[in-house]
């Protein structure tokens, strides 16, 4: 009997990770060497990530303005929800300008061979998990 094994290494990195060039960059947290230096940082264990044997592939989900304030209400709205939307969440509205080109340079300095990125189009919940899956799927079918 002969059988095959797969060594598969999972991960997955919530928005957080690239804290440093978003919020931290936006919100003042960080000296602007400091974010910028993140970008190199972020790529260079990226590659480590590839080199080790995992498959990346990180994917940016993007609504419209429209689609946010929507959720937010509707989040406000639903009593078992509430605790999903704070202050700070509605404060950060006022900074969309600031963090679109944010999230604009994070994905020009970060998307690599070896860690690219695919825009999402989210306004449509069930379109997005469609695409985020087909898209992992074919990566995964092309890798390994």
């Amino acid at each position: 009997m002969c059988g095959l094994f797969l060594n598969v290494h999972t991960a997955i990195y919530d928005r957080s990770w690239y804290g440093r060039v978003l919020v931290e960059r936006v919100e003042g947290f960080a000296a602007p060497a400091v974010w910028q230096r993140a970008y190199g940082e972020i790529n260079d264990f990226e590659a480590q990530l590839t080199r080790a044997g995992y498959v990346l592939h990180k994917f940016w989900l993007a609504i419209d303005q429209d689609e946010q304030l929507r959720r937010f209400e509707a989040r406000k709205a639903t009593p078992h929800k509430r605790f999903k939307i704070t202050e700070e969440d509605w404060r950060n509205r006022e900074n969309w300008e600031l963090y679109a080109a944010a999230v604009e340079d994070m994905i020009a300095l970060t998307s690599t061979e070896a860690g690219p990125w695919t825009l999402v189009e989210s306004n449509s919940k069930r379109f997005s998990l469609v695409k985020i899956l087909r898209t992992l799927a074919d990566r995964l079918e092309a890798e390994l």
